[in-house]
C-alpha cells in the first residue's frame, strides 16, 4: 500500500485557512503613486479594497504594489485581518452617528423600509458589501475615497461596539 501524497493545507478546510469564497471584493480607489529617489522616480500603484459579505461582515484594506495586481491582492489579505461584525436584523443602522476622520466626514441615519440605500461614493460601496438595505448617508467633508472608508468603517465600528 503506497502512503497518501500529502497536500500543502495538511487537511484544513478552506473557512479554517482563512479562504472565505463568500466575501465579495470592491476596488474602490487605484492610483499610481511615485516616491522619488537619488536614482529617479519609483512608480508603484496603491489600491483601496472594500472587502464583505452582505450578511454582517465588512472591512476594507489599502495596499501598495509594483503591478496593480499586486496591490489589489495586498490590500485584500489586509481587509481579511480586520473583517468588522455588524448587526444587520432590521435592514438598517440602530441610530445616526456621524464620524470624522481627518479631513473627511460622514453622517448616516437609518432609512425607512424599501427605500434603499441613500448614498454616494464609497459609502454606498461599504454599506452594500455590509449588507445593509435601508440607510440615508451623506459625504461632509473631503471627497478623498481613502480617508471617506475610513470614515464609515470607523463609524460601522462605534456602532458595533
Amino acid at each position: 500500500m503506497s502512503p497518501k501524497p500529502v497536500s500543502k493545507n495538511s487537511g484544513r478546510s478552506r473557512k479554517q485557512r482563512g479562504e472565505d469564497s463568500d466575501l465579495e471584493q470592491k476596488l474602490v480607489d487605484l492610483a499610481r503613486v511615485t516616491r522619488v529617489t537619488k536614482g529617479g522616480k519609483r512608480m508603484s500603484f496603491r489600491a483601496c479594497v472594500v472587502v464583505g459579505d452582505k450578511a454582517g461582515q465588512v472591512s476594507f484594506g489599502v495596499a501598495k504594489g509594483a503591478d496593480t495586481t499586486i496591490a489589489i491582492n495586498k490590500a485584500v489579505a489586509q481587509a481579511r485581518k480586520i473583517m468588522l461584525k455588524v448587526d444587520i436584523k432590521t435592514g438598517t443602522i440602530p441610530y445616526a452617528l456621524k464620524e470624522k476622520f481627518k479631513a473627511a466626514e460622514v453622517m448616516i441615519r437609518p432609512g425607512k423600509k424599501g427605500r434603499g440605500i441613500i448614498a454616494g461614493g464609497v459609502i454606498r460601496t461599504v454599506l452594500e458589501l455590509a449588507g445593509y438595505r435601508d440607510v440615508v448617508a451623506k459625504i461632509i467633508g473631503s471627497q478623498n475615497k481613502v480617508n471617506n472608508v475610513k470614515a464609515i468603517y470607523n463609524a460601522l465600528k462605534r456602532m458595533s461596539k
